[in-house]
């Protein structure tokens, strides 16, 4: 096998909790994240070198990083650090990104994850998701859970039967501690006002004490399990909102608006923002509120939960 392309999928949260600071700087979270079917194709080849192991990265967009300050650059790089011995080639990432940037839709998690699978078949690593998702822990929070998606949609992969593949989990400490859960299956609308979010400045600013409703993490858990979607909706809570919305009034606009138009079921922020989401069990509701707040966000999707 010289190439192969991997589908790496957006994720929401269907609810944040922040538990606190640990002593490391970052924060003890509660979360559970789903896999949305909006996707960067990421195409990795090897192109045979006689000298050391070279990246070359290149994507549809001009202004992605093409370095090391690129997540999916880090990835090969971790990997040749590990595995390089594996041949002399130069390993050719192509990125074509569907999925906003810096939208908290973990997308530069998922093209990370994507290029992780993508040399672990190249190479014939036969590396198993455990130790795949070991691998991204170091590289991003998000990565595990894009990594455990991606196994469970990729059927060229070979690891959707691992026990470890899904699409929705219970992600704890700072996200990367996985406990798989049944998916939310529904219609969802994506829209991301033309701002951009730095997670650390949201996470950064966020006051725990001012936070007057948390998500009930254990019976949004046990409502996947018994598809109660009363429960769910109930515990769909972001305490992020807390400091997003206040610092960036657009989110909160984009909000009020899905919010008025085409009677979601529940309307979130997703991540540290700007995206906003909506939920639909109504197709026709779905599409007349895509068609309104297209208008408003050129960043907007309809597409389903996974």
């Amino acid at each position: 096998m010289k190439d192969i392309t991997v589908k790496a999928y957006a994720k929401i949260n269907l609810a944040i909790d922040v538990l606190g600071k640990r002593p490391d700087g970052y924060h003890e979270i509660l979360t559970v994240m789903e896999q949305v079917d909006l996707f960067d194709l990421v195409r990795v080849s090897l192109t045979e070198n006689n000298q050391d192991i070279a990246i070359n990265l290149k994507s549809n967009l001009p202004f992605l990083p093409s370095d090391s300050r690129n997540i999916a650059y880090k990835a090969a790089e971790l990997m040749t650090d590990r595995y390089g011995g594996i041949g002399k080639s130069i390993i050719n990432i192509d990125i074509k990104k569907n999925i906003p940037v810096a939208a908290g839709l973990a997308g530069g998690s998922a093209d990370c994850a994507a290029v992780l699978h993508a040399l672990n078949r190249l190479w014939d690593l036969n590396l198993n998701l455990d130790t795949l998702m070991g691998l991204g822990a170091e590289l991003g929070a998000d990565v595990p859970f894009c990594l455990a998606g991606q196994a469970a949609l990729n059927e060229e992969l070979l690891l959707s039967r691992e026990p470890l593949a899904g699409t929705c989990a219970l992600a704890s400490g700072i996200g990367e501690k996985l406990e798989l859960v049944p998916p939310l299956k529904t219609m969802i609308l994506l829209s991301k006002p033309p701002v951009s979010v730095s997670t650390a400045q949201v996470y950064a600013g966020l006051n725990l004490s001012e936070i007057k409703e948390r998500p009930n993490i254990q019976e949004l858990t046990n409502g996947l399990r018994e598809n109660n979607y009363n429960k769910i909706i109930k515990n769909m809570v972001n305490v992020l909102e807390n400091y997003s919305l206040k610092q960036y009034p657009i989110i909160m606009q984009t909000k009020e608006r899905v919010i008025r138009e085409g009677k979601a079921a529940k309307v979130l922020m997703s991540g540290s923002g700007p995206t906003v989401f909506g939920l639909y069990t109504s197709n026709s509701r779905g599409k007349t509120a895509f068609s309104k707040i297209k208008q408003m966000n050129n960043e907007t999707f309809l597409t389903r939960l996974l």
